[in-house]
């Protein structure tokens, strides 16, 4: 993904869509003011450009969280971003594989917008905002020993619970992709 320069009227159309959906969705981020947002996202305009291409992947990113003065945005998509599926784990799993490849990794591919995979934490707060990926799943960051023996994990939410799964690295479905985080 290139990283590209906002027109000062693309910034603020960008920034008028994040204050909606931060209206819009209120529950995601209580005692959290947009006042305090906009001044962060003010301050770091290179994290602007990365909410920006997570945007433009689907991901319909939102403040889920704050940790002291740093906001933490993540993917409120109701289903896995679209922009990101149909992608296996890392560029190893990618290499693995004979036939069928897809085009990138999601590794590589959240290494172009900018963002963090979600971990397992950050994915099961993220459902206690909402019910997300009822229909798809997302890839979530997979710890190192799993890794190195050939597995990765994902999540997905049904019958109102959150499950997590594996699978080999090199899999991919049109129907599981990957969601991020962005601290600002």
């Amino acid at each position: 993904m290139k990283k590209v320069q906002l027109s000062m009227e693309e910034k603020q159309q960008f920034i008028q869509l994040l204050k909606t959906r931060f209206e819009q969705n209120s529950g995601r981020h209580e005692g959290i003011e947009w006042s305090e947002v906009v001044e962060r996202l003010e301050h770091y305009p290179e994290k602007l450009s990365i909410l920006h291409n997570m945007e433009q992947t689907g991901g319909e990113p939102d403040v889920i969280g704050r940790e002291k003065n740093t906001f933490i945005f993540g993917d409120c998509s109701k289903e896995s971003p679209k922009g990101r599926r149909s992608v296996c784990y890392d560029r190893e799993a990618l290499e693995s594989r004979k036939k069928h490849k897809p085009a990138m990794s999601m590794a590589e591919m959240a290494a172009d917008i900018g963002a963090s995979i979600m971990t397992e934490q950050e994915y099961r707060h993220l459902q206690k905002l909402g019910a997300f990926d009822t229909k798809t799943s997302s890839w979530i960051r997979t710890p190192e020993e799993i890794r190195d023996l050939g597995g990765a994990l994902y999540c997905d939410r049904r019958y109102d619970t959150v499950f997590v799964y594996h699978n080999g690295a090199e899999s991919y479905y049109a129907s599981r992709g990957f969601r991020c985080t962005l601290d600002v």
